[in-house]
């Protein structure tokens, strides 16, 4: 159709319009649209930035812009980011499984490589690792066709007295919460019991393993939950 943008694929963007595209998908901005201030904040710039670069991808259709509501991905963005996340996540998978790293050093290290590495070698490490659906952080591996498993959005700390949960995954952005989540046995797969819940700030007391742990809040708040399956209790 004359005057609709020639949408570019993605070695043609730039690094920095690539991060802005995973960052909306990780607002959930595939399905609604997204404050500046939550892009920017999530992105570590200015609203101003924010305005100026979507405004750069709106007019490349890859994202739609509302100046009230904020922006959203378009199917084109969409593609874009959930390849950017499907390298990242296998890149953690490898760096974990064949190279050695540790949990907590693979995130800086795959926001490096996502932008880099080939279809081909993306390809060569998703069969290398068995075909993975999961990164080492419990967070849903997108296929080639862009199915994504969802991630829950509940955390141990909004949980029940008496809820038994399974972490589901945890969050991936801080090393240092990464160490002490694994120091603690706080892995996706772990099987939770709640005993008491937080009361002013203070920790969770949980049963884990047969023994009785408590769980500091800001811990408690990273690690996202579901609810144990019947047939495991």
């Amino acid at each position: 159709m004359i005057g609709s943008p020639v949408l570019p694929v993605r070695s043609a963007l730039t690094r920095s319009q690539q991060d802005y595209l995973k960052a909306l998908y990780l607002l959930h901005g595939d399905q609604r649209p997204v404050p500046t201030r939550d892009l920017a904040q999530r992105l570590g710039i200015s609203s101003p930035s924010v305005s100026e670069m979507v405004a750069r991808l709106n007019a490349q259709g890859l994202v739609e812009h509302d100046r009230y509501r904020g922006q959203q991905l378009t199917r084109e963005g969409r593609k874009v980011a959930l390849e950017l996340v499907r390298h990242h996540r296998l890149l953690e998978m490898f760096l974990v499984q064949v190279l050695g790293y540790s949990w907590d050093e693979v995130h800086e290290e795959a926001e490096r490589l996502e932008h880099v590495i080939s279809e081909t070698m993306e390809a060569r490490i998703f069969e290398l690792l068995g075909r993975p659906e999961l990164d080492p952080h419990g967070h849903a591996i997108p296929s080639l066709t862009g199915k994504v498993r969802p991630l829950s959005e509940r955390v141990l700390s909004d949980c029940r007295k008496g809820e038994r949960v399974v972490v589901q995954g945890v969050s991936d952005d801080d090393p240092a919460r990464l160490r002490e989540l694994e120091r603690r046995r706080l892995t996706p797969g772990t099987r939770i019991e709640i005993l008491t819940t937080s009361e002013f700030d203070s920790p969770i007391e949980c049963r884990i393993k047969g023994s009785r742990v408590s769980i500091p809040l800001g811990l408690a708040r990273a690690i996202y939950v579901e609810r144990e399956p019947e047939r495991a209790r």
